[in-house]
């Protein structure tokens, strides 16, 4: 019964984030970055987990390239099987399964991960991650041997009081959002 209510409210988040328009994307997204990069800076992050955004997804690629120039090391997901591996973003990115874009395969991955910035469809009411159903983060950062600090990102927020969440999946300790 929970999985059914999960799938639900992954859903109805998802058609929520899909409505929202261009202008108001954009306003979102310079505000969200904003508080972003105050948040690392002031967390002195000398790595930094972020990924490459997908459509309903906050626009991170400005505070990519903003960290890059600061010399602060970025890294992003590379789809290996079941997870992923973080991998030192640059560019050509290619467009993998699930249409998502992500750099060519490289041996330059992250020693340790200070903050990660995790994109959400949702969250549930212990603030764990509701995403696209594939459990991939869930899996990464099971794998870790430490935990980075926990940054969910998301355009709007989309919450609900209930609990729907497996042990397994992750869970926030901030939320950065409009």
């Amino acid at each position: 019964m929970k999985d059914s209510h999960k799938c639900d409210f992954r859903k109805s988040c998802i058609k929520r984030l899909e409505f929202e328009s261009r202008f108001s994307k954009i306003y979102k997204n310079k505000k969200i970055v904003k508080a972003l990069y105050t948040f690392i800076k002031n967390y002195r992050a000398k790595t930094v987990l972020l990924y490459v955004p997908m459509g309903i997804e906050v626009d991170v690629k400005p505070l990519i390239n903003i960290l890059r120039r600061e010399k602060i090391d970025v890294y992003v997901p590379y789809m290996v099987e079941d997870s992923f591996k973080a991998v030192k973003y640059r560019l050509p990115l290619k467009t993998k399964k699930f249409g998502i874009k992500e750099p060519s395969n490289s041996i330059f991955r992250a020693r340790k991960i200070d903050i990660a910035i995790v994109p959400v469809v949702g969250i549930d009411g212990v603030y764990k991650r509701i995403g696209f159903g594939k459990g991939m983060y869930d899996r990464f950062f099971y794998r870790l041997n430490y935990k980075p600090c926990m940054v969910f990102t998301q355009l709007k927020l989309c919450k609900t009081p209930e609990i729907l969440s497996n042990d397994y999946d992750i869970q926030a300790d901030y939320i950065i959002t409009n």
